[in-house]
């Protein structure tokens, strides 16, 4: 059965990777099958009797009604499942919340609110259990779909890199994907060497959605008359992106403690001499990592306007005003962000 080894294999690895003195990990558990086999395959890697604990975390979001209701049994079977086999401490932990009413109160993108409500409630599951590790079961195919999308919408260096294999969450909580390497259809066949049962979400059938349209019309095309390698070719271009991105985000961050003055107030000062001598793509990323930090709106930010806070950098401009009532000024020595005055 090879794809229980590999399976078994990634996870293992990734148990092995743990920080030193962990108790376990937190895994986020749709009940599809992706995060089912992740759930099978960690409990397969750890030693038999493994004080290692596995915490199933669920959060049932509302929007489908009673499939989601049906979701959220279904990992709670699997969890009362892998308790009867006694290989290690297994937990549930599960939660409701009515994102809708939560994305109407806010005026809020739905699909958005969603994930950010689900990876932050998976980080409380995380600190309530004095664990540093959630794990996820993104595999091959969401990092090629996600590379094929954001190439179509447009995207950079850092958006070719596709999905990480880990991330920080929040301080202390990291976010890891130990199946990155491994494709839907050898989830597909390991769930069913193993004869385990998983839940099929018919909205991702929908081809109203881009996703759907990507992973069950043109993936399947490109693979058939242009390439069969197209999710090992997206995931190693995702790989290169990533290796690339690094060495260019730590070049920005050298640079941010170079340029970076003291705050005058809530206003954020740069010393325009090290920005203006560095290359306009660091100055761009340079610049979104302050956003990053400082929690401003991301998601209106494209090339275009990030372009335009390189040219007030680069003195083609004298000032620029940008989403989030935020406002990038050139003064003499020094370049200015901060929200604008608009009394």
């Amino acid at each position: 059965m090879p794809e229980v080894a590999r399976l078994v294999s990634l996870a293992r690895r990734c148990l092995r990777s743990l920080p030193e003195r962990s108790t376990g990990m937190v895994v986020a558990v749709s009940g599809g099958a992706d995060s089912v086999a992740l759930v099978r395959a960690l409990d397969a890697a750890r030693c038999p009797h493994s004080p290692l604990t596995l915490v199933l975390a669920h959060l049932n979001h509302g929007l489908r009604g009673r499939d989601s209701d049906a979701d959220e049994e279904s990992v709670a079977h699997l969890h009362a499942e892998l308790s009867s086999f006694g290989r290690g401490p297994v937990l549930l932990s599960r939660t409701r919340r009515d994102i809708a009413a939560e994305a109407r109160a806010e005026r809020a993108n739905l699909e958005a609110l969603a994930r950010r409500e689900r990876y932050g409630w998976l980080a409380e599951v995380a600190r309530q259990h004095g664990m540093a590790i959630v794990a996820t079961g993104h595999t091959a195919n969401d990092r090629a779909e996600t590379v094929l999308h954001r190439l179509l919408r447009g995207t950079g260096l850092r958006g070719l890199r596709g999905i990480a294999a880990r991330r920080e969450l929040e301080q202390g909580v990291t976010l890891v994907r130990p199946l990155l390497e491994a494709t839907r259809t050898e989830i597909l066949a390991y769930l069913g060497e193993l004869n385990q049962s998983y839940r099929e979400d018919a909205t991702n059938s929908d081809l109203r959605y881009m996703r759907n349209r990507l992973r069950h019309e043109l993936l399947p095309l490109l693979a058939e008359r242009y390439n069969p390698a197209i999710l090992a070719v997206l995931n190693s271009l995702s790989e290169q992106a990533e290796a690339t991105y690094h060495d260019e985000k730590t070049a920005a961050l050298a640079l941010l403690s170079a340029a970076e003055l003291p705050r005058a107030g809530a206003i954020l000062v740069f010393q325009r001499l090290p920005l203006r001598s560095a290359a306009r793509q660091r100055v761009r990323e340079m610049f979104r990592l302050v956003w990053l930090r400082e929690k401003w709106p991301l998601g209106a930010m494209d090339y275009a306007a990030w372009d335009r806070v390189a040219a007030v950098v680069f003195g083609e401009q004298s000032a620029v005003d940008l989403p989030g009532r935020l406002r990038v000024r050139s003064l003499e020595r020094v370049v200015q962000v901060g929200l604008r005055n608009e009394s």
